[in-house]
């Protein structure tokens, strides 16, 4: 489906823009049923080094969950506990 037109309301694509970010082709961004912009997502080429270096911080990560007995769910749960506040 890469390379396929998305056609999509203003206010959707702004309410949702994260998700269109990750797009795999061009949107046609609508107002009333006229198309006022498209979106064109670039791809950057991946970093080998960039890629390595998140790899080892998941390990690293996943080293301390472990260690300290912890769960992925356990640090979501905290994550939006303390966003929650804010």
């Amino acid at each position: 489906m890469a390379g396929q037109l998305i056609h999509v309301g203003a206010r959707e694509f702004r309410e949702d823009l994260a998700e269109y970010l990750d797009a795999p082709g061009p949107v046609a961004i609508t107002r009333h049923g006229q198309t006022v912009g498209y979106y064109i997502p670039a791809r950057r080429k991946e970093n080998e080094q960039e890629l390595a270096a998140l790899r080892e911080a998941v390990s690293q990560l996943e080293g301390l969950l472990t260690e300290h007995g912890i769960t992925e769910d356990e640090v979501v749960r905290e994550f939006r506990t303390r966003r929650a506040r804010s």
